[in-house]
């Protein structure tokens, strides 16, 4: 009986631990770190995942940092993929990488796509060296449990609950003062604000201004803690990064600066210029296959940059808005189906009210109802034509791996002239009859 007592221990850790995860991940948070991990080494990582979702952040991290290679990546492997990742970006870069490199190349891309926050969103400009504590530990367990971790400085405590969701802070000069024994949810209060990890930097330096704050928590779309953006490492990062913008939306590169030689500013600039010269061209090739059309009708010369000039504005609008939503991760390349049909409508209904204002203009103008009607249809097309570029440009350049940002306005430019000047010129060559009677 007494050689069979090691053994039921076992079996009834392993039963407490599948059975009552959030009990057990408890526990944990308040055992030492070696023997956390001896713990949970010596069940199948797969059996206590829930255990590992329901850990606090800076306890899950913390572990993951000291597990072997193998369970560690069992562990990752098996949790939902958005709290993996989460404690994948809390992790040095160096074991970050390493663990990556040792996950299933499926999964490791899927972690990756989700630790990678577009350079202007929230997520981005988060640090993820954090601790969040439990509303029940007291002053003196979260004060030994800062220090061993040697956390960053930090003006608030955050608190979660049973969810590990972000519930509540505190002060931390607060904190100092209070009796060792005190519980932490005793001395805590509301939060004042937090934003997601895809909000846009503007949602967040509204925050940080508006409400006076030093620091703002950063969530995910279930509300638990992601990081924390400081007031001071706000600043930095925004001054780099209005630079930068300024310079690539006109086509310079990010790395020239007003004092380097004139060398490298056109070594960087003149490609740019180039492959706008040949977009520039193709356009150009198109109206010149109607060159006898235009010759026979000369007013279609002087509408002609009112079909294109609104199909590129049809097709900016697109290109914003898809592209946003790329880079807020509202999207992915698996949406390109529904992102095309929903421009190809908004395209077509936009088209119909621009065509209508537009013929009658024209038919006023010339009192040609044949030329009022060809550029009503092409004006329909064009945008329509436009609304897909703009949504699958962006798309279709992230998918073989090229940057949106640089590429798609000028790749954009060439598909709505051509489309505008295609469809206005052929119509009008098809229609020409009624163009002549007109």
């Amino acid at each position: 009986m007494t050689a069979a007592a090691p053994a039921a221990v076992d079996v009834l850790n392993r039963r407490y631990l599948i059975d009552f995860p959030r009990e057990a991940a408890r526990t944990i948070e308040g055992l030492p770190v070696d023997d956390s991990v001896a713990l949970l080494a010596d069940q199948p990582p797969r059996l206590v995942i829930p255990i590992w979702e329901a850990l606090a952040p800076g306890v899950s991290d913390a572990l993951i940092q000291h597990l072997d290679d193998a369970p560690a990546c069992e562990v990752l492997s098996g949790m939902e993929v958005g709290r993996a990742a989460a404690i994948l970006g809390r992790l040095p870069d160096e074991r970050q990488d390493h663990l990556l490199a040792l996950l299933e190349p499926g999964r490791a891309r899927d972690l990756r796509e989700i630790m990678t926050y577009p350079p202007d969103s929230a997520g981005a400009l988060m640090d993820t060296r954090f601790h969040a504590f439990r509303g029940d530990v007291t002053v003196e367990a979260a004060i030994r449990r800062m220090r061993a971790a040697r956390q960053m400085p930090t003006r608030q405590l955050k608190l979660i609950d049973a969810d590990n969701r972000f519930s509540a802070i505190i002060p931390i000069e607060r904190l100092v003062v209070s009796d060792p024994h005190e519980t932490l949810a005793a001395l805590s209060q509301a939060p004042v604000a937090a934003v997601t990890a895809t909000a846009p930097r503007e949602e967040v330096v509204e925050n940080l201004e508006r409400l006076k704050l030093e620091e703002l928590p950063v969530i995910d779309a279930d509300g638990r803690l992601l990081g924390i953006i400081r007031y001071s490492g706000l600043i930095g990062a925004l001054q780099e990064e209005a630079s930068v913008d300024i310079q690539t939306m006109v086509g310079a590169s990010k790395d020239e600066r007003a004092l380097s030689s004139s060398w490298f500013a056109v070594r960087k600039r003149l490609p740019w210029l180039q492959i706008n010269l040949l977009t520039a061209f193709l356009a150009a090739s198109v109206v010149g296959v109607f060159e006898d059309t235009i010759a026979r009708f000369t007013a279609l010369a002087v509408l002609l940059p009112v079909v294109a000039g609104q199909s590129g504005n049809a097709g900016a609008q697109a290109l914003a808005v898809t592209m946003r939503g790329l880079a807020l991760r509202e999207i992915g390349l698996r949406h390109w189906f529904t992102v095309m049909t929903k421009e190809t409508v908004v395209g077509a209904l936009n088209g119909v009210g621009i065509a209508a204002t537009t013929a009658i203009g024209v038919y006023v103008w010339s009192r040609s109802f044949g030329l009022a009607l060809v550029i009503a249809i092409s004006m329909v097309l064009s945008m329509v034509a436009a609304g897909i570029a703009g949504a699958l440009v962006p798309i279709g350049l992230q998918r073989v791996g090229q940057d949106p940002a640089t590429s798609s306005s000028i790749i954009l430019t060439t598909v709505t002239d051509i489309a505008g000047f295609f469809s206005f010129l052929g119509i009008a060559t098809a229609l020409s009859g009624m163009l002549e009677a007109g």
